[in-house]
């Protein structure tokens, strides 16, 4: 397992649709296995291969206390929703440091490819919901700061702009 680098906003890459994964294979399960490893040591819960420069449709989660629950979704698919949403306070790890309310749906269905290569369904709700609902966002090229106000969003993108310039040096 190794550590996979994270892309930060506003890097234009994490505005990549990610395509299918064609097959679940041995690639598939070694960027798994980094995915998670990186989301832990981050202190994440959720982590699109968008994030890790790599854009395939593959989302890693894990919103246990023990941090031991992995649920591994690729090419996943919501399949319903619920007609109820709740403002959710929402951070992610490529935008570090920023916090902001985000309208999703209470509850979730959505259907995908586990590690094995088994095709599953798993009903959601609560913060697993808002996970799966952020983490699919990338895959489709959108960073939670775009549901935010042009001000806030041009506020957050001068901050982590000038974060970035920072550690450059």
């Amino acid at each position: 397992m190794a550590l996979l680098p994270l892309l930060f906003f506003p890097d234009p890459r994490l505005h990549t649709v990610a395509k299918p994964v064609p097959a679940v294979d041995g690639r598939i399960q070694t960027l798994v296995a980094d995915m998670l490893q990186t989301m832990y040591e981050a202190k994440g819960i959720g982590l699109a291969a968008t994030q890790v420069d790599v854009h395939e449709r593959l989302i890693v989660i894990d919103v246990s206390e023990q941090r031991d629950q992995p649920v591994v979704l690729i090419n996943p698919q919501l399949v319903w929703t619920s007609a109820e949403t709740h403002l959710n306070e929402e951070g992610c790890l490529s935008v570090p440091g920023i916090y902001d309310g985000v309208e999703r749906f209470d509850a979730v269905t959505v259907s995908a490819l586990g590690v094995d290569g088994k095709s599953r369904v798993l009903q959601a709700e609560g913060l697993l919901s808002v996970c799966i609902q952020h983490e699919m966002d990338h895959l489709k090229g959108k960073v939670f700061v775009e549901y935010l106000s042009p001000l806030k969003r041009n506020r957050i993108k001068k901050k982590m702009l000038k974060a970035q310039r920072e550690e450059a040096r």
